[in-house]
């Protein structure tokens, strides 16, 4: 270890190694990486790297945790940090958290769904600090990852990120709902940012079968693209577990549970996560007190009841049946 600086815990450092293969055992009981090649990125990757600093929450404001302090201490915490199985806030504007390092054991189960084979080619929407890029480049190869990003400051901090870490994959900067049309075709689309729709733009840079997997709402949900006579469509249905991302900057995210009146319902409707994620699905066709009589009519489905087509130009849920009899429009 160095004095202290910049170089302080560099990537083959004794102690961040031990912290890294700590942080791949928590992963693995969460049930994570039961696929070798990927346990093997999470071993190789090393995530501090990536957060050279982060904020912490703190009464008042945010504490700031760096790589280069002079306090041996503070230092030792930020690597602790760096390999704990939790989200790590890495730019704050205003008081605003713009953009974050996700948690690992979240990332290494949204990878595993994801479903790559070798030969992929990937876009990742939303760069963050190059960490999954650089678990997808180690895993397929630099030239079949394409990052993107719409924050110049953010693309130019990955793409240093990864250089450090030996990584060289494509990052841009641009508007992640428009894709990346140079680098397309895509075998597999994955998002790391929360959406409030599927864009139309990222199917037409798909290949037939591709996979998307990205956040919407507070769910994840997991897309197949196939062709029709009149164009690309993409389907799927929502995973079991909850996922709280930062939103896709640049385009708005409806949030039905802040902008509509729960009044006069049930507390175990209000303040119960599941219900809530189905009015982000719903807000266009129900008011909240008719999904509600839905949810509780229909068992008070999970998430994986749920699903999302995009195609036609148009983009519906829907629960259990894509044909009905419970389909609602998305709003856009």
């Amino acid at each position: 270890m160095g004095a202290h600086g910049d170089d302080a815990y560099g990537p083959d450092d004794r102690t961040a190694a031990d912290a890294r293969a700590a942080l791949v055992r928590v992963i693995e009981t969460k049930g994570g990486l039961g696929d070798p090649v990927w346990r093997a990125a999470f071993e190789e990757v090393p995530r501090h790297l990536f957060v050279p600093y982060y904020f912490v929450a703190r009464p008042g404001g945010y504490d700031r945790l760096w790589r280069g302090d002079p306090d041996p201490a503070r230092r030792l915490r930020w690597l602790t940090g760096a390999y704990g199985d939790g989200a790590l806030a890495t730019r704050v504007r205003d008081g605003e958290l713009i953009s974050s390092s996700s948690q690992p054991s979240l990332m290494a189960q949204m990878l595993a769904e994801l479903d790559v084979r070798d030969g992929d080619r990937v876009l990742e929407i939303g760069a963050g600090t190059g960490y999954n890029a650089a678990l997808l480049a180690h895993r397929l190869g630099e030239e079949r990852v394409t990052t993107v990003d719409l924050d110049p400051e953010i693309t130019e901090s990955a793409r240093t990120h990864l250089a450090d870490a030996g990584y060289r994959p494509a990052v841009v900067t641009g508007d992640g709902a428009r894709g990346s049309l140079e680098h397309a075709p895509f075998d597999r689309i994955i998002a790391t940012c929360t959406l409030p729709s599927v864009p139309v733009a990222w199917l037409a840079q798909c290949a037939p079968g591709a996979r998307i997997l990205a956040p919407l709402g507070t769910g994840l949900i997991a897309l197949t693209v196939g062709e029709e006579p009149d164009g690309r469509y993409a389907e799927g249905r929502f995973l079991h577990t909850p996922a709280y991302f930062v939103p896709l900057r640049g385009v708005p995210v409806h949030d039905p549970g802040a902008q509509r009146r729960l009044g006069g319902l049930p507390r175990r409707a209000a303040e119960n996560e599941l219900f809530r994620f189905m009015l982000t699905l719903t807000a266009s066709s129900l008011d909240p007190h008719e999904a509600f009589s839905l949810w509780e009519r229909e068992g008070r489905p999970e998430r994986e009841r749920f699903g999302i087509t995009v195609g036609g130009g148009r983009e519906w849920a829907w629960l259990d049946d894509p044909a009905g009899p419970y389909v609602w429009p998305m709003e856009s």
